[in-house]
């Protein structure tokens, strides 16, 4: 309904893999703005691997989510009524609205967006906060450079997509690990990777492993580390001399799940010793004063073609949840976006 806004929040820590009952759908009244504020309908909401972090109580580099408040993430909107004077009915913008239908903001942290730049939904994405992630793991991270070898875990998620294609455009050779023979031909023929592995169909890490050194014989300069699991496994052993890992997470172990799929921490610490590795943590908001540096790069090369992106919509606020539990268990195919309401 028209007057009715929609909130998702935490009704439970989850013990392992989240369930659908570990949230709460809440309706309730429009809230109007006060002075300074403004109203803004929901479009577009993002759902990220690092939410199921800030479903936990653990010590971790943001606060968790507490219980009974609204699940946190970005979200794209349509600002309907204004009370601060930087931002108009009908503005579209970005902003950390969270999983709700309509949301209350002062413009902190709100972004304006040119419709006409791209779609707005790629703010989200390919132009948002994992883009971003995938151009700063890689030149930021891992400074890859030409005619180096270059692996990217989860190479059709949404930072991955984007690594791999800014990795190729800079003259990189390019191999991904993906889940599935869909996601790998995807990989190779729209993406451009030079390969793309299946690590469902490898057995353990280190059949994957074998699969790697095939593909990289001289080994791979830079890593950019999404999942962990079987994958990291497969990678470690074939990094070359001096290799370079930007960790920018860990999906297949947030769960809880796949623990077994580890390499002993004196082999891994050995490796990275024996072979003088780089390896280092990132986290994208350490490095927001370059995305205009970023999005000047990157804006033209999705204009014109030379970044292809794909989304993967789920309808309806409600239908939030399950979408979530799905992704984490790498259910989704290209970026993952809840389409709210319509477009402005």
């Amino acid at each position: 309904m028209a007057d009715e806004m929609l909130q998702i929040r935490l009704a439970s820590r989850p013990d392992g893999r989240p369930t659908p009952q570990n949230f709460d759908l809440d309706r309730g009244p429009l809230p109007q703005p006060g002075d300074g504020e403004m109203l803004v309908r929901v479009i577009w909401l993002s759902l990220d691997p690092y939410m199921r972090g800030r479903m936990s109580a653990a010590k971790s580099y943001a606060d968790p989510v507490e219980i009974g408040d609204v699940m946190e993430g970005a979200a794209v909107g349509e600002v309907v009524t204004s009370k601060n004077p930087d931002f108009a009915e009908g503005d579209v913008v970005t902003g950390r609205f969270g999983w709700v239908s309509h949301a209350i903001s002062d413009g902190t942290q709100v972004q304006k967006l040119d419709p006409a730049q791209a779609p707005v939904s790629t703010a989200l994405g390919v132009l948002g906060m994992p883009g971003m992630t995938a151009w700063t793991g890689l030149n930021r991270i891992i400074g890859i450079k030409k005619g180096e070898t270059v692996l990217i875990s989860a190479a059709t998620g949404a930072v991955g997509a984007v690594a791999g294609q800014i990795a190729k455009a800079q003259g990189c050779r390019v191999i991904g690990v993906a889940g599935g023979p869909e996601k790998c031909a995807y990989a190779e023929q729209e993406l451009g990777y030079d390969v793309c592995l299946d690590h469902k169909a490898a057995q353990d890490g280190e059949t994957l492993a074998k699969q790697i050194a095939e593909a990289a014989p001289d080994g791979i300069d830079g890593y950019f580390e999404n999942v962990g699991g079987k994958t990291l496994m497969g990678v470690l052993p074939n990094m070359a001399v001096h290799g370079r890992i930007a960790i920018c997470g860990m999906i297949s172990w947030y769960n809880g799940a796949n623990m077994d799929q580890t390499m002993p921490l004196p082999k891994a610490w050995s490796t990275i010793l024996t072979n003088r590795l780089k390896v280092e943590g990132f986290l994208v908001p350490d490095h927001w004063q370059h995305y205009p540096e970023f999005v000047s790069e990157a804006a033209p090369m999705v204009q014109d073609g030379r970044i292809k992106y794909r989304e993967d919509v789920t309808e309806g606020l409600e239908n939030a949840p399950e979408a979530f539990i799905d992704m984490l268990e790498g259910g989704n195919f290209g970026k993952k976006l809840i389409r709210v309401g319509a477009d402005a």
